[in-house]
């Protein structure tokens, strides 16, 4: 599968994230997260019928670290579907209110 960007997995350079936010399928039940850069920042699983964001951040030396990273304030936010527009809206939108923008 060809996509707009090329997946990385490591840190997250500082600053804001770049969106729209990327779905890449894992498997059924599993969608990583990526920025619009390419960055992996975390991944939607669906889990008793819900699909929710699980943050991902990694360590200096590229170790993962679940709950973690740029979107960590949002592990765990739900979602109906895994609809790339609504995830990248909701979980952006957040970080936005959280730094004052937009309000």
């Amino acid at each position: 599968m060809t996509h707009p960007f090329t997946p990385t997995y490591g840190p997250v350079p500082p600053g804001p994230l770049a969106g729209p936010l990327q779905l890449l399928p894992v498997n059924a039940d599993v969608m990583a997260v990526h920025t619009a850069t390419g960055a992996h920042v975390g991944s939607l699983k669906k889990l008793g019928g819900v699909w929710k964001f699980k943050a991902m951040g990694y360590g200096a030396d590229g170790s993962m670290e679940p709950g973690h990273g740029p979107l960590t304030d949002q592990h765990n936010m739900a979602f109906s579907t895994p609809d790339a527009a609504e995830v990248s809206a909701r979980l952006l939108g957040a970080l936005e209110g959280e730094s004052g923008a937009g309000c």
